[in-house]
């Protein structure tokens, strides 16, 4: 079962550079003929625009971003790998016969291979979420580490399966102006999330299955994580898996073409 083609890459990846330099002109003309008391409000509240632009996950200011599929199924999404926890999640994807597309960190998949192979062919999807996961400062990446990150995950990744990824999520979600030129030219598409638990830091199964289950409908894209230091990944999917039989809903892969 596959959902209607969702894959889009962006368009117009610098668009946002005029719009601000519009948008500052505009600023600057207002704080001459207003003064500063009008003017500097502004500014600040542009800035701070920009910024919720990179740290809000679904926000579009600078490219476009999926965060739900149409039609009735489910979208699972599991980032960080691939790790300890690959084989037992294949496993127990297996047992429920669900598909999920793994956002795969490109230097964990060189250190395992094999883990990538399988996930293949085991019929799931392969995406990328670059090539380090600079988690504390991917935000701030300028235009050539950025493009580097997702360029090295992205040769990375088609080197091991033979398949270029369709897929790439940003680390933590966070977007800055220079994520979406590389995308375009690699013919990647963003994607976001509709149900998240945190998983990746919170310990206790039961309260992640709950926050996910609050956002689990049809044409959800669901955030889930393997590997975590507290160890409990696998346990937490397998909720998820049981919240989803439970209201009649199934895993899907969207459609690319």
């Amino acid at each position: 079962m596959r959902a209607m083609s969702v894959h889009r890459p962006p368009r117009h990846p610098h668009l946002w550079l005029p719009l601000l330099l519009v948008s500052q002109l505009l600023i600057a003309l207002v704080w001459w003929q207003a003064g500063w008391t009008i003017g500097l409000p502004l500014l600040l509240a542009s800035h701070a625009l920009c910024l919720w632009g990179v740290l809000a996950p679904a926000s579009r200011l600078y490219g476009p971003v999926l965060t739900r599929l149409p039609g009735e199924g489910v979208w699972l999404t599991i980032d960080d790998g691939p790790s300890d926890d690959t084989r037992p999640l294949l496993d127990l994807l297996d047992a429920h016969d669900a598909k999920a597309t793994f956002f795969l960190v490109g230097d964990r998949a060189a250190a395992h291979p094999a883990l990538v192979r399988e996930i293949a062919a085991r019929g799931h999807g392969i995406a990328n979420h670059s090539q380090t996961h600079p988690q504390a400062m991917f935000w701030a990446l300028g235009a050539g580490r950025m493009r580097r990150e997702i360029e090295a995950c992205q040769r990375t990744l088609t080197g091991i399966t033979g398949r270029a990824p369709l897929w790439f999520r940003s680390v933590v979600g966070h977007t800055n102006p220079f994520v979406h030129a590389p995308l375009r030219e690699a013919g990647l598409a963003r994607v976001g999330w509709t149900a998240r638990g945190f998983d990746a830091v919170k310990t206790d199964v039961d309260a992640v299955v709950d926050a996910i289950d609050a956002d689990l409908a049809p044409g959800a894209i669901v955030l889930l994580h393997e590997g975590a230091k507290h160890g409990r990944n696998v346990a937490m999917i397998e909720g998820v898996l049981a919240r989803m039989r439970a209201k009649g809903l199934r895993a899907v892969l969207p459609a690319v073409d």
